[in-house]
């Protein structure tokens, strides 16, 4: 049986990412939600968040994802995300390329008050851009 935090997540991925709709945001995360990454803590909570979507949606405009929950905690979920989709727009630097793609995001979250406050994100993506790009 999924947890609702683990149903919350695939939720969340699917609405934002897969479909695009944006204004579900508030409904997923906490107004004060932080993405941690490799290099760097993303602050700037349900903004943040609508300008990934929009910029990965832009460039991916076909996104698909798929979310499998790894492990489930009381306030902590570990999860992969496989995500596909054409390269028809410029991404963080990389030109469009044309070209299908598929990557994937590990990720932990944690929830406050039955919302996502953070991710700690791992993903192959750049790897994969930079494959497309060589040809």
């Amino acid at each position: 049986m999924t947890s609702p935090q683990a149903a919350l997540i695939i939720e969340a991925s699917t609405k934002i990412l897969g479909d695009g709709d944006l204004d579900a945001i508030a409904r997923f995360f906490t107004p004060d939600f932080v993405a941690h990454g490799t290099e760097q803590d993303m602050q700037g909570g349900h903004e943040i968040v609508r300008r990934f979507a929009s910029m990965l949606r832009k460039s991916f405009p076909d996104l698909q994802v798929d979310v499998e929950i790894l492990v489930d905690s009381d306030d902590r979920v570990a999860w992969q995300r496989t995500l596909r989709g054409t390269h028809e727009h410029a991404f963080m630097g990389f030109p469009a390329t044309g070209r299908a793609l598929v990557w994937r995001d590990m990720a932990t979250t944690r929830f406050e008050g039955g919302l996502i406050a953070e991710d700690w994100v791992i993903t192959d993506m750049v790897e994969r851009l930079l494959k497309a790009r060589k040809g």
